[in-house]
């Protein structure tokens, strides 16, 4: 089965590699931060649990809390028969003496203890490397990107508006600037201009997946100019043949009236090879001539002959008008 565009950049910055500790925590946090639960029970047991439809997303966030922060963890699968997206990766934390530590370390909760903080925490994010790294986690946990061969759009899924405007504020700093909607209870972040996207790619490390969509905006962008192209040289197609025809009925005109032999030379030639060859161009009908002419000296004749049919016309109405009273 093929992977999703989406699946293909998420595996891409899966295979990331980390020489900084730090880097890990904030792509951690920035992946709970989406996907995470904080679960209270009685007695204030706090326990956490991360939900994810990607099987290695789950299994990075497992092997991670467990190297970084030495905490006990477990992951098991559930399975939803009644759903398109029917594997649920479930990493779980349960309560223990590490667990607020944990919380405090990944920005999940305030100075007061209380579970997720709005704000993104400011150690989390206070070096370039550290923001990307944090953006990373948040689209691992929550983003999407349609086949950039339909249409361009990225989003994120928040369930706050609050923190959606934060994340905004933090992309913002690297001249991305997404835009804000609501779908039912969640708060979309969302890029939509191409460029924009492959900026946000670029930011978070999926240099593959910027490849790929530039490959696929310059072939749309050549299939446009092809179709372009294709229109105008269909329009002046068209064009031509109808000014062909407009010629063949002045010339027809002409001759039933007053003949094309009372022409000037140069007029007959014209008229004779425009009715002997109604499919060719000006320029190709004037090497037909003896001595031939270009394009615009077969235009001119065809002006001249356009202009005599037209004082011809009142005759050719008025014999129609005939026709009509004899009947």
């Amino acid at each position: 089965m093929a992977l999703s565009f989406s699946n293909e950049i998420k595996n891409e910055l899966l295979r990331l590699e980390y020489n900084d500790d730090s880097e890990r925590v904030a792509l951690l946090a920035g992946l709970v931060r989406m996907d995470g639960t904080i679960l209270i029970a009685a007695r204030q047991q706090i326990s956490l649990q991360l939900v994810s439809e990607n099987a290695a997303v789950a299994r990075l966030a497992f092997s991670w809390l467990k190297e970084l922060f030495h905490v006990e963890a477990t992951v098991t699968i559930q399975r939803r028969t009644r759903l398109k997206k029917n594997v649920l990766y479930v990493v779980n934390v349960p309560s223990q003496t590490r667990m607020q530590a944990l919380l405090n370390s990944l920005g999940m909760v305030d100075q007061d203890g209380l579970p997720f903080r709005p704000e993104i925490a400011a150690e989390l994010t206070s070096s370039d490397s550290l923001r990307r790294a944090y953006l990373r986690g948040v689209f691992l946990g929550s983003g999407s990107m349609t086949d950039p061969h339909r249409s361009y759009h990225l989003e994120i899924v928040t369930q706050s508006e609050e923190y959606a405007t934060n994340l905004i504020a933090l992309i913002e700093n690297y001249n991305i600037y997404p835009r804000m909607s609501y779908r039912k209870e969640s708060i979309i972040v969302y890029l939509k201009e191409s460029e924009q996207i492959s900026d946000f790619l670029a930011l978070i490390g999926a240099y593959e997946a910027v490849m790929e969509l530039e490959n696929t905006r310059i072939q749309k962008n050549m299939r446009n100019q092809v179709n372009r192209l294709v229109n105008c040289e269909t329009a002046n197609m068209n064009k031509s043949i109808n000014a062909a025809q407009r010629q063949i009925q002045n010339i027809r005109l002409i001759a039933e009236h007053m003949g094309l032999e009372r022409l000037p030379e140069s007029l007959r030639q014209a008229a004779e090879v425009r009715l002997n060859h109604p499919e060719e161009s000006l320029k190709d009908l004037g090497q037909l001539l003896d001595p031939p002419v270009g394009k615009s000296g077969m235009n001119h004749r065809m002006r001249r002959l356009e202009e005599m049919a037209e004082q011809l016309q009142p005759m050719e109405d008025d014999l129609e008008q005939g026709k009509g009273d004899v009947s």
